[in-house]
């Protein structure tokens, strides 16, 4: 018998759905594919069809939070293009505080993708990892051309954000602090370090120049 498109999704969407259950239940190390399975309904061969690896789950878990993210800054960004912005650091901080709400549930899974589809340093981007990084630094890119100059932002500025937004998920995954407080102000640092350097490539433009905030209080 002949399996639909939407029975397929249907399919994916049920593992998914036990599997963040299975993890926030057992955690990621113990959970297993098995159990996932069963807990699906499906074989684990029809699982590994979906899903190669445990960690490959986690991957489409992070990419969808992401790209949930991602539209609801997009939306924001368009429906907020017209007024008055806020300084590119806020601009930057909100965007990256709202990724971080959406990942929460999934904070402690976070170190099986960082080496894969969020590393800076990975080559071999594919599928969803290609549309991970490239939809969230097309918003970057939104974000920055609003402040700074075509000129500045250049493949090296670029690299340099996204090699600073990762290393701040792998504080964040890993960060003790109440309510990650400890990670919020490695944000703050970073971006005022970003906005610097990005301020003075791009010298003439006075807008982007970072500004104080207290970022404990920010969410």
């Amino acid at each position: 018998m002949r399996i639909t498109a939407a029975a397929k999704n249907e399919t994916r969407e049920r593992i998914l759905k036990v599997s963040q259950k299975q993890f926030a239940q057992h955690g990621f190390e113990q959970a297993t594919t098995r159990d996932i399975a069963h807990e699906a309904n499906i074989a684990v061969g029809t699982l590994f069809n979906y899903f190669p690896t445990k960690e490959s789950i986690v991957e489409n878990l992070v990419n969808e939070s992401c790209a949930r993210a991602a539209e609801r800054i997009a939306a924001e960004l368009e429906r907020n293009g017209q007024s008055d912005p806020a300084s590119l650091e806020e601009e930057l901080f909100a965007n990256v505080a709202a990724i971080l709400r959406e990942l929460r549930p999934y904070r402690k899974y976070l170190p099986a993708v960082l080496d894969t589809s969020l590393s800076p340093l990975a080559t071999d981007h594919s599928g969803d990892h290609t549309s991970l990084r490239a939809a969230h630094l097309e918003i970057v890119s939104q974000i920055l051309l609003r402040h700074a100059s075509q000129d500045a932002i250049s493949p090296m500025a670029i690299q340099l954000y996204w090699t600073l937004y990762t290393g701040v998920l792998v504080f964040w995954a890993r960060d003790k602090s109440p309510r990650q407080e400890d990670s919020l102000a490695l944000l703050d640092e970073s971006l005022s370090m970003f906005v610097g350097w990005l301020t003075d490539a791009d010298g003439s433009n006075q807008s982007a120049r970072p500004t104080k905030r207290n970022s404990k209080n920010e969410r």
